[in-house]
């Protein structure tokens, strides 16, 4: 692999702050919640069925997962996010997850670093998501661009992710977001593969949704307020003190992840839609996929054990397999589609 040490870019250099922020400050929002809090699953004492006839494994976009988890997005671009890259695509391999990589502009800015990215080689069986901001499509990036990060990955899908308030506050942020929705139409005529529309935890509102929807776009992750605040991360890298107060005021900006699956859901029965922002274990996931979602994803929970093990990381996915099974076997619910279409979960709040 060529070193993407020598003279980091200053992507670069966002990508490193990024994973030790993350990793070390407390930047989960502080007031918002997920919303699911306010959700209860309601027991089945006898749920007339085996341990051995659940079965929570689904199919999401073409591709056939063991369990409805998407490993989300997080990293790339330097040694460590190589490290991290290559260690979730092989638990993503071996329980049958998706895994999505993080912005992969790094890689169309500095090529030798797209090894970082090109896991397929360790995951050559899931479902794998190329990725790049949205608004970069006015920052000299086209059709050209993304197929070339579709190509790094062998994805199966790209997620154009969508961050005003983060690039707002970050040190020199790309803010120009004019025109972007023809833009988006133009890419996903264009591409041959599904383009997925992703916030980066301030949520997608169902408005927001058919408009993407319109324009082509072809699964949607809300991404919602209640997990990591984005507001914070970037207050932590501030260069001055307008930035940093900011971030602050912001971190918890955004539309609680369980009302964005409630109103998306609510005008689109069909579209894919994937659970994440704020969610950290099995139980979770059964909620969000009671409210509508299709899969859910999980980014800090992975991030913190793929830094400490390919070990961790196993001992992760087996307790949020056992977690989603448990609340399906104990709601008296054999598979997903079960779950979904059940009153199990009920509105406590």
């Amino acid at each position: 692999m060529n070193s993407p040490i020598t003279t980091p870019t200053p992507t670069q250099n966002r990508k490193a702050d990024h994973i030790r922020i993350c990793l070390e400050e407390d930047v989960q929002c502080q007031q918002v919640t997920t919303g699911l809090e306010k959700y209860r699953f309601l027991h089945c004492c006898l749920p007339e069925c085996d341990r051995s006839d659940i079965d929570i494994s689904t199919d999401f976009l073409g591709k056939k997962l063991n369990a409805p988890l998407l490993i989300s997005s997080m990293t790339g671009g330097t040694e460590q996010a190589g490290i991290i890259n290559r260690r979730l695509a092989e638990v993503a391999q071996q329980y049958k997850l998706a895994m999505g990589v993080g912005s992969q502009r790094v890689a169309l800015e500095k090529p030798q670093v797209a090894d970082t990215f090109a896991i397929r080689k360790y995951a050559p069986d899931v479902l794998l998501l190329a990725n790049l901001g949205a608004v970069q499509l006015n920052y000299q990036c086209g059709v050209d661009e993304c197929l070339r990060i579709i190509d790094i990955l062998e994805a199966d899908a790209l997620i154009l992710h969508i961050n005003p308030l983060q690039e707002f506050i970050q040190p020199k942020g790309d803010t120009n977001f004019r025109g972007l929705f023809a833009k988006i139409e133009n890419l996903c005529d264009k591409l041959p593969v599904p383009v997925i529309a992703k916030e980066v935890g301030n949520g997608i509102s169902g408005k927001m949704a058919q408009q993407l929807i319109s324009v082509g776009i072809q699964a949607i992750d809300v991404a919602g307020a209640g997990g990591t605040s984005w507001a914070l991360v970037e207050s932590e890298r501030a260069e001055t003190l307008l930035q940093r107060r900011l971030g602050r005021t912001f971190a918890d900006w955004g539309i609680p992840t369980a009302d964005c699956i409630i109103s998306i859901r609510e005008q689109f029965a069909e579209i894919p839609l994937i659970a994440s922002g704020g969610l950290r274990h099995g139980l979770d996931v059964a909620k969000a996929i009671a409210l509508g979602a299709n899969i859910a994803g999980l980014a800090m929970p992975f991030l913190k054990a793929a830094d400490v093990s390919e070990t961790a990381l196993q001992d992760l996915t087996e307790v949020l397999i056992a977690e989603i099974t448990t609340a399906l076997f104990c709601t008296g619910n054999k598979n997903l589609s079960q779950l979904q279409h059940s009153d199990s979960l009920q509105r406590i709040q």
